[in-house]
């Protein structure tokens, strides 16, 4: 089993940033199976005919945040803190050039649920745009509220960690959570009772 913990994956970081080209092989030998865990999670209740596959988001993720020279992670906080935004954007870009193929469609192509979070009913489908949109209205509101949704949910990151990574204590982040959840459900779902 690959060593995978905060100050293991920091120094591989590091090295990567130095130039070390082994070091990313390396990397992705440790993170793979978290990142294929997020990823999958996604794509639990997936139709099998859906396009975009976990190992290929898993995988044209972490060439995004390891080839892109805009920001370099510099420990594993903000590593999956990145890999949770670089998912989502390929999540998002995935789900609307499909609607532009798919226009007139059912839209199940698109559908998720809110699995490793619970943030509702996991059988409930939720609408990867919808949730994009949702999102987008959040940050306008409290850019934090909608980097904690980012990290739970694309980042699979848990309550402590994503508080770790946002910089704000613990119950700041599970009081957070719980309102941020509330307000999800009245955005995505406006017909149900909170």
């Amino acid at each position: 089993m690959q060593d995978s913990t905060p100050n293991h994956v920091t120094q591989i970081l590091g090295a990567v940033a130095a130039g070390d080209g082994s070091a990313a092989g390396h990397l992705f030998e440790i993170v793979y199976e978290q990142l294929r865990g997020i990823a999958g999670s996604y794509f639990r209740h997936q139709r099998s005919d859906h396009t975009l596959q976990p190992t290929a988001l898993v995988h044209e993720a972490y060439v995004k945040l390891i080839g892109g020279e805009e920001v370099q992670p510099r420990d594993r906080g903000h590593f999956f803190a990145l890999a949770a935004r670089v998912m989502r954007q390929i999540l998002v870009d995935h789900a609307r050039a499909r609607g532009r193929e798919k226009r007139g469609g059912d839209g199940s192509w698109q559908r998720l649920t809110l699995d490793g979070i619970a943030l509702d009913d996991p059988q409930r489908p939720l609408d990867l745009l919808a949730l994009e949109e949702a999102l987008t209205r959040l940050a306008a509101l409290n850019e934090s509220h909608a980097r904690l949704v980012e990290l739970r949910f694309f980042g699979g990151l848990e309550e402590d960690e994503a508080a770790e990574v946002l910089g704000i204590s613990r119950a700041t982040a599970s009081r957070a959570w719980r309102f941020v959840r509330a307000w999800l459900i009245r955005e995505l779902w406006p017909e149900e009772e909170v």
